[in-house]
C-alpha cells in the first residue's frame, strides 16, 4: 500500500475520478431523477474528495482524521445512492462495473490512508 503524500493524492485523485464519473452519468438523467436522486449523488460524491482535502488543509492529525472519517460517510452515502440508482433503473450494467471498479479500489485506499495518519500524534 502507498505510504505519506503519494497514498493521500492516490484517494483523493481516486475521489475526484468517482465524482466526475457520476456527474457525466447523471448529467444524461432525465429531470425528475436528476433533480431528486441526482443532486445527491452528486453532492455525496462531491464531498468526499472535498472533505479529503479539507482534513489535509487542517494541519494537524487529529482534523484529518476526522474528516478522512467524514470521506468515508460521504463513500458509504454515494453508494446507497448508485443502489438506489441502479434499482430505479437509471445506471446501466457497463455503468455500475465501472463505479463499482472506481469504489472497490478507493474504499481499501481510504481506509488504509486513514490508518496511516492513525498512527501519529499532533505533539
Amino acid at each position: 500500500m502507498a505510504t505519506g503524500r503519494f497514498q493521500e493524492l492516490r484517494v483523493y485523485h481516486l475521489a475526484e475520478k468517482l465524482a466526475d464519473n457520476i456527474w457525466k452519468i447523471v448529467d444524461k438523467w432525465e429531470s425528475l431523477p436528476k433533480d431528486t436522486i441526482g443532486r445527491q449523488i452528486i453532492r455525496s460524491a462531491d464531498s468526499i474528495g472535498a472533505n479529503i482535502a479539507e482534513g489535509v488543509g487542517r494541519g494537524s492529525y487529529q482534523d484529518n482524521r476526522r474528516f478522512v472519517r467524514m470521506a468515508r460517510g460521504s463513500l458509504y452515502e454515494t453508494q446507497h445512492w448508485l443502489r438506489r440508482a441502479y434499482r430505479r433503473s437509471l445506471l446501466t450494467d457497463e455503468q455500475v462495473k465501472l463505479l463499482k471498479l472506481i469504489i472497490n479500489d478507493l474504499a481499501p485506499q481510504l481506509n488504509g490512508y486513514l490508518k496511516s495518519i492513525g498512527n501519529f500524534s499532533d505533539d
